[in-house]
């Protein structure tokens, strides 16, 4: 009884095995992604206002930014949990700490797009990885194997935190410019750093964790844009909110369906296929946060409080769309489908950014991407499968 205590309170993180049956996300994880979700809450809201305000670029500019930060922790606690969740009290306490570090982020996202002060967001962004440096320093402790690959993880984040600290010295637009600088330097010390000893991440797991992440910030956009069409109700434009809610639940009941058609952990056969999976998934996860803001300032135009035309409204809503169906085809279209459905999404694409510019866009745009889905179910459930060859 007193070992089995003693493994729950501490236990040697060495890595697990990356062919462990039945591995799935922990209570911890899901937790979270929860948690994060705030903060990707915070910043879909602040690009509604900015665009419905008139600012859509620097509204834009800013969300890409702030989510860059939000994602980037997540897909680093990931990975890292993936290949060395030991579950003991160590592990949850850091975890913690990484999730109080995205509450201040999530804190500091209205004042970085009101008045452009990211001081807080990079408080929060640097608790976060500076409790990923303390993971990786007990992995270089416990694990010899990977121990030069926790080393220079633990030592690249620790040095492009500096970066991100002494960013904020800096005047405009300098500052704009060492953010982008920054931005690649973290995106490298993963591919530095798993050069020396590749760390055995689970598939499996990876695959779910990133569908789990992706179902969460789906449901963050029919929440943002259900309080915007519930808010807009009491202004008299009843019928077309309903057309307006009606098209939108369709548009996100697609992405949904879209994403979940195929796993992809069949494609995660190499460190090389992992970061280009994991990384383009950066444009699959901001545009699914971004169409919630664009349904809603969809939902401002037609209550008369948005000062953006009709049409600037509906490419909040068609350009992530667009982006979403666009990096879908990319990472996992492409290597499951053959035929139709190859050709199916880049006309898609086009024409849901061409749906704007006709009348009752949001609708077109469901009904394009409702088509899309159609012809995905069909193509991987073919009405007349064909026979079965006969056994000699």
């Amino acid at each position: 009884m007193a070992e089995a205590a003693r493994r729950v309170l501490y236990r040697r993180m060495t890595s697990r095995s990356p062919d462990e049956p039945h591995r799935t996300a922990t209570p911890l994880e899901l937790f979270f992604d929860l948690c994060f979700v705030v903060a990707v809450a915070q910043a879909a809201a602040s690009l509604h206002h900015a665009v419905t305000e008139g600012h859509t670029g620097q509204g834009v500019l800013g969300f890409l930014m702030v989510f860059f930060a939000i994602w980037w922790a997540w897909v680093n606690f990931s990975w890292f949990s993936s290949a060395y969740d030991t579950d003991d009290v160590p592990f949850r306490l850091t975890t913690m700490v990484q999730i109080a570090g995205a509450l201040i982020l999530a804190a500091g996202v209205p004042s970085a797009f009101d008045r452009g002060d990211f001081r807080l967001i990079t408080l929060g962004y640097v608790v976060m990885r500076l409790a990923m440096v303390t993971q990786w320093l007990r992995v270089a402790a416990q694990d010899p194997a990977h121990r030069g690959t926790a080393l220079r993880f633990a030592g690249g984040i620790a040095l492009v935190q500096v970066g991100w600290v002494l960013r904020l010295l800096l005047p405009a637009p300098w500052d704009f410019r060492a953010f982008f600088v920054l931005v690649v330097c973290e995106l490298l010390v993963p591919v530095w750093a798993e050069r020396k000893a590749p760390t055995h991440w689970h598939p499996h797991h990876i695959a779910e964790r990133y569908s789990l992440f992706t179902l969460i910030v789906l449901g963050e956009s029919v929440l943002s844009a259900t309080l915007a069409v519930e808010a807009a109700f009491g202004t008299g434009h009843a019928a077309s909110l309903v057309w307006l809610a009606a098209a939108g639940l369709v548009i996100v009941f697609s992405m949904w369906w879209l994403y979940f058609e195929r796993s992809a952990h069949d494609l995660l056969v190499s460190l090389r296929a992992g970061i280009r999976w994991g990384y383009g998934h950066y444009f699959i996860l901001a545009a699914a946060a971004a169409v919630g803001a664009g349904l809603a300032a969809m939902a401002d135009f037609y209550s008369h409080v948005s000062h953006v035309s009709a049409r600037a409204a509906a490419y909040a809503v068609a350009i992530p769309v667009a982006v979403y169906l666009l990096s879908l085809f990319l990472l996992q279209i492409c290597p499951h489908y053959r035929g139709l459905v190859v050709y199916a999404f880049p006309v898609a694409v086009v024409l849901v950014l061409l749906a704007p510019l006709g009348p009752a866009p949001v609708q077109v745009i469901a009904l394009l991407i409702a088509a899309l889905t159609t012809v995905v179910v069909l193509a991987r459930h073919p009405r007349h499968p064909r026979p079965a060859p006969p056994r000699p």
